[in-house]
């Protein structure tokens, strides 16, 4: 029997197959064909009441938000929720000593005190479709990647160019799928804006910092809310005082009801990547030198920069944004690795390739994974050197306004707006001891082949990295806020020769140069044999559910309420409560000082069982952050925002025994809107069901 494929057909027929328990990111375009397995697991409503072009489904609630969160409409008027963590950096945009609304939380009292919130959009997808055929239309057997690239961009425009014609807000974007097996159009309304309605105070929001960050039992709100504005069409408009709040197509009603172990829930969002079919030789770079070099550098930036936000508040406020983005994947990062030490994911993979290799004899897929072997070995030394600069010579901050003003330096406005929004966040002892730390580890962690030669220059020079450090951050002209904003086309001699300029220019022309060209030509040679063994996997698994990798695109993701068992003599219950976040309690830590208001709400009594956080067993990612958790009914029970550290290897490899997601209980979200921002007006807006 001859082995091939046709792309499309297997894709169809293999999507009606069962997957493992819970595992999955499903395009919703196509749940009809996993609808069978949602209702037997307890699910009560229809495909089209998931995804429907034609009328009214759940997808109309659902936003991307931003350029990397999910949210969910929750009224009639625009009304929206996402994560605290998703909403942070807005919210930071508009505190200050004096409204500190990270610290005390911000609470609008009426639709007057809603903040306008710059560059922040929301998308609705209004379509998704399969046009694999219209991508490929052209295509001829003997081209070239090259020509089928250029096919592939040439026709994606056009798709592209259709859908967009003559209509306000509107984007599309064409995707590939499959490693290139499958292109999906997705077309979506976008929103620009977008107000702060509500945030609960870090202290809340935050809860647990990166101490509990990843990890379970968590009894963090994390949750903020926003409101779509629209003109007066009800269509996509900058923003305006006269604009009015938007009214969606469909929004969540909130269920009261709770939850219980092995209750049905779904999550509905937009999971940003993942790397599910990728081979053993990825896996090990992954967990023997990428993950662990990343973490130690940005340990010591996190060092670093806590010792100063300690020391003073408006510091604090500066960096803890910055802060929060660099602890989220360093934290996640490490319970990657101990997963997949645990799970011996690597060495899954090589058993499974071992079968695939005696399957592929005698077939197109035969050598495959040789050549996938081949290609790391040649670009890993490469990456390596990639990730490394990125983790350290682009985390300096005076390199990157030095770099974005000088790109801009012919246009006065654009120089005031960089340097305004750069030296508000900007706390020069932090950057230099970054500095130091960070091209001290450059020069350690690479071998010196691959170090530019203007490093070994600066330190032959220089005799030490603080030494480099302290002579450049003394003669720098871009330490200086005033100078920066005065700088004008005539100084463009004397910010070419400043030695942040420079520094940034060589490291950068390395990069491009040396590194870059290599990664990136090994990463297509990469995806393209992917390609082929994506589709040798189909046909050597041809009983397996196969479902797409996510690429922040709208997915379905389905399980129900669990705890799990991440060691010997633990078991965790899936609901935390009020009780443990008063256990955890502890005024002379800042990530575990709650308010004195919550305190007091709980030594009154009859709170000790309020619902915090609960645990799925969801397929989530990044991304997934702010998706609706909704019940069998398609009501709204809960906000995802996280995974438990065990189960974070679920990029890789998902094990239905420990991974599990996390999402804030809606009835904790609600308790705070009541008791701490005393902003219940809000509910009358709300649908409620019991």
């Amino acid at each position: 029997m001859k082995k091939f494929l046709l792309p499309l057909a297997v894709l169809v027929m293999t999507a009606f197959l069962p997957a493992k328990a819970d595992e999955g990111m499903w395009l919703p375009a196509l749940i009809s064909q996993r609808i069978g397995d949602m209702q037997a697991k307890g699910f009560k409503l229809t495909a089209e009441d998931i995804y429907s072009v034609n009328q009214a489904s759940l997808k109309d609630a659902v936003v991307l938000f931003g350029s990397g969160c999910t949210g969910e409409l929750v009224s009639n008027d625009g009304l929206l929720f996402t994560n605290h963590h998703c909403g942070y950096g807005y919210i930071q945009k508009h505190s200050s000593v004096e409204h500190d609304y990270l610290k005390d939380g911000f609470w609008a009292l009426n639709r007057a005190e809603e903040l306008p919130n710059s560059g922040l959009t929301v998308s609705f997808l209004d379509r998704m479709e399969d046009v694999t055929a219209q991508v490929l239309k052209g295509y001829k057997k003997g081209m070239t990647e090259e020509e089928r690239a250029a096919l592939v961009e040439k026709n994606s425009k056009k798709l592209i160019e259709k859908a967009t014609a003559g209509v306000k807000g509107i984007k599309a974007s064409v995707e590939a799928l499959f490693y290139g097996n499958q292109y999906f159009l997705f077309v979506f309304r976008v929103f620009s804006d977008v107000r702060l309605v509500g945030a609960p105070p870090s202290s809340i929001g935050k809860f647990g910092g990166d101490t509990d960050n990843w990890m379970w039992p968590r009894h963090t709100g994390d949750f903020s809310i926003f409101r779509i504005y629209a003109d007066e069409n009800n269509a996509p408009a900058d923003y305006s005082p006269a604009n009015q709040p938007y009214h969606p197509r469909k929004f969540f009603k909130i269920s009261r009801a709770g939850v219980k172990e092995g209750d049905f829930t779904f999550v509905y969002g937009c999971p940003g990547s993942t790397k599910e079919y990728v081979t053993s030789d990825d896996v090990r770079y992954v967990a023997e030198v990428s993950d662990p070099e990343k973490i130690a550098l940005r340990t010591q930036r996190l060092q670093i920069q806590k010792k100063y936000m300690g020391q003073d508040q408006a510091v604090r406020i500066k960096y803890s944004a910055k802060n929060a983005t660099t602890a989220n994947a360093w934290k996640k990062w490490q319970g990657e690795v101990k997963g997949i030490l645990k799970m011996k994911t690597a060495d899954s993979k090589k058993a499974y390739e071992a079968r695939f290799r005696e399957w592929a004899k005698g077939t197109r897929y035969e050598g495959i994974l040789e050549q996938l072997e081949s290609l790391y070995t040649q670009r890993n030394p490469y990456f390596h050197a990639y990730e490394t600069y990125n983790e350290t010579v682009r985390t300096i901050e005076i390199l990157q306004l030095a770099s974005s003003i000088k790109a801009n330096i012919n246009d006065p406005a654009a120089v005031k707006t960089r340097c305004e929004a750069f030296f508000k966040d900007y706390y020069q002892p932090i950057d230099e001891e970054i500095f130091t730390a960070m091209m001290t580890a450059f020069g350690d962690n690479l071998p010196d082949e691959f170090k530019p030669a203007y490093y070994k220059e600066q330190i032959a020079k220089f005799g030490s990295v603080e030494a480099w450090k302290a002579d450049l951050f003394a003669k720098t002209l871009f330490t200086d806020k005033e100078r920066v904003l005065s700088l004008t086309e005539a100084d463009a001699d004397a910010v070419n020769s400043d030695p942040a300029i420079e520094m940034y220019d060589a490291f950068w022309q390395w990069f491009t140069k040396d590194i870059r060209p290599v990664v990136m030509t090994a990463n297509r040679a990469i995806n393209l044999a992917y390609r082929d063994y994506m589709k040798g996997q189909m046909e050597f698994e041809p009983e397996k559910a196969f479902y797409p990798d996510a690429n922040l695109t709208l997915r379905v993701a389905y399980g129900k309420v669990a705890g799990y068992s991440p060691a010997d003599g633990i078991d965790y219950r899936p609901v935390s409560t009020l009780k443990g976040i008063i256990e955890k309690d502890n005024p002379d830590i800042f990530d575990y000082n709650i308010p004195q208001v919550l305190r007091d709400i709980y030594a009154e009594g009859g709170h000790e069982a309020q619902p915090v956080c609960f645990l799925a067993t969801n397929h989530t990612t990044g991304g997934n952050s702010g998706s609706p958790v909704l019940n069998a009914d398609g009501n709204l029970i809960g906000i995802n925002f996280d995974r438990v550290w065990e189960g974070t290897m679920s990029d890789i490899a998902f094990d239905p025994e420990i991974c599990r997601n996390i999402s804030l209980d809606v009835r904790y979200l609600l308790f705070n809107i009541e008791y701490i921002g005393h902003a219940s007006y809000l509910f009358d807006e709300m649908v409620f069901v019991d």
